[in-house]
């Protein structure tokens, strides 16, 4: 669980992770920018999900929580790509 940044890592938000693109159907992993409010649920750090579709500036990402699949809403600074 992350609770604090690494000293090098406080300050600004790199631009580039707060605009970044991912198309419909890629693999993302939830990392949670703890310096952006609002804040989201601690339980979807680290998950990993498909990207549903965008809405707005966020994007609709599908998780599998035990055998349901659940959609969140998560805007992409808190989104990583995944290979």
């Amino acid at each position: 669980m992350i609770k604090r940044k690494r000293q090098r890592e406080h300050g600004k938000i790199k631009l580039s992770n707060y605009f970044q693109e991912f198309k419909k159907g890629q693999r993302v992993a939830v990392v949670r920018e703890l310096s952006v409010q609002p804040k989201f649920p601690k339980q979807l750090q680290g998950k990993s999900g498909v990207i549903g579709s965008k809405r707005g500036n966020s994007y609709i990402v599908k998780i599998k929580d035990l055998n349901k699949e659940k959609t969140y809403i998560i805007h992409p600074v808190h989104l990583k790509g995944l290979k």
